[in-house]
């Protein structure tokens, strides 16, 4: 029988990690960034709570990977604000185009 171990975890945590830093490259709008960016923010959770897993007596992994989303939560409220105030002045989601907005 397979048993889940630490290195199981730490590989699906490094392939969100890379999931995510690809999606933030190579998308060009903003929600695609956001997810991307979201994507990383899972990884370090899921490395958290992982590590926290093995230590045998501690909650402190479980305990940060609950403040991690809650700032993910904070961070997606303050992003989607920034996307539609951006949205209204340029009437396109394009990233690329944030430079006009430098003044």
């Amino acid at each position: 029988m397979l048993t889940i171990g630490l290195t199981h975890y730490l590989v699906l945590a490094a392939m969100l990690f890379c999931f995510g830093v690809l999606v933030m490259i190579t998308k060009r709008n903003a929600v695609g960034v956001l997810l991307g960016a979201e994507l990383v923010l899972n990884a370090s959770n899921v490395n958290l709570v992982a590590f926290s897993r093995y230590q045998i007596g501690t909650l402190d992994g479980q305990i940060l990977a609950l403040f991690g989303v809650v700032l993910a939560a904070a961070e997606a409220a303050v992003a989607i604000a920034i996307f539609v105030n951006y949205y209204h002045e340029t009437r396109t989601i394009d990233v690329d185009k944030a430079a006009a907005l430098r003044g």
